[in-house]
């Protein structure tokens, strides 16, 4: 086995990051020649089987064990090392979320072997591989060359790459095993962490309002909430809003905040700066309402509005409901 892509269970359905591993393990078996095969486990490792099938890979690992109906980071660390150490992966890809930033250090460690975190990007020279991350709240970008002996663990950022990119097909399930027992877990876990008001994680939303300096001040936001209510959306912020406080940190979308990538990014008053665009960048559709006809945020957005939100985010709302 080339390529082990792990995909993690969102509520009984394939997370989002974890299909944009397979369209990045995808990418790096059309350039490298490698096998691509997935992994799914858990309570709901049926239902995930069945949707990782869809798509265009070697086969499908199905791990079942009572020990992992329930998250724990050292169930699941235990679980994927003997996994790797049976498969003999050389690539291990993982999306880079909140539950991959919790057992994946200790997968690392149990096997000695580096965690290539938050890549945004990889690059082919022949049959080397680079990977490149963001430093300094995305002012550089560094370029890190996997070395020394297999296996290379790596994550990427959301948006890195896009689920629909995805290329579907038909792929066989294989159901696999490990040895576990409640010994090994030394740790509860907590309730999976939320990014957002109302239980939805940003990263995965399909829908984004997002408020910028542009809205005023606090007395003006459930103006902003009142239209996502109506979309159906989450509501989002750039960093000058968390940094005033009218929203909490797990709003930030950017390069100090989440990456994320929507079917719909719907930007109030940004102005779209470099530290916000680099989250964003991804979203399917970008429409804008700003007064400034020269802000940055009209150079990427599909649909502009030059107006005042104040007038023009109301009426929309209005109509909406």
């Amino acid at each position: 086995m080339d390529i082990l892509i792990i995909i993690e269970d969102n509520n009984g359905k394939s997370h989002r990051m974890g299909l944009e591993s397979i369209a990045a393990a995808q990418h790096m078996s059309d350039k490298l020649g490698l096998s691509a095969s997935a992994m799914v486990m858990g309570k709901n490792a049926d239902s995930l089987a069945s949707e990782a099938s869809a798509y265009d890979l070697d086969e499908v690992l199905v791990l079942k064990h009572d020990l992992l109906n329930e998250y724990s980071s050292d169930g699941y660390a235990e679980a994927v090392k003997q996994i790797i150490e049976s498969e003999n992966p050389t690539y291990i890809l993982f999306g880079h979320s909140y539950q991959v930033r919790d057992y994946v250090p200790k997968i690392s460690a149990k096997l000695m072997r580096p965690f290539l975190a938050d890549s945004i990007a990889i690059h082919f020279d022949e049959k080397n591989v680079s990977l490149t991350k963001q430093m300094f709240n995305a002012k550089l970008l560094s370029d890190i060359n996997p070395s020394g002996d297999a296996p290379y663990l790596i994550s990427f950022q959301s948006a890195s790459f896009l689920s629909d990119d995805a290329k579907t097909g038909s792929a066989t399930s294989r159901e696999v095993s490990v040895m576990l027992d409640s010994s090994m877990i030394k740790t509860d876990s907590e309730e999976p962490f939320k990014e957002a008001s109302g239980g939805v994680d940003l990263t995965a939303a399909e829908l984004i309002v997002s408020v910028g300096r542009g809205i005023g001040k606090e007395e003006n936001i459930p103006m902003a909430q009142e239209l996502a209510a109506a979309l159906g959306a989450e509501l989002s912020s750039s960093r000058p809003v968390v940094d005033s406080g009218w929203l909490s940190p797990s709003h930030q979308v950017g390069s100090s905040g989440q990456s994320v990538s929507p079917k719909m990014y719907l930007s109030l008053g940004i102005s779209g700066a470099i530290q916000h665009v680099v989250g964003m960048k991804a979203s399917k559709n970008i429409v804008a309402i700003n007064k400034d006809p020269e802000a940055p945020i009209f150079e990427i957005a599909d649909y502009a509005v030059i107006g005042d939100l104040l007038e023009i985010v109301p009426k929309l709302t209005e109509a909406l409901q």
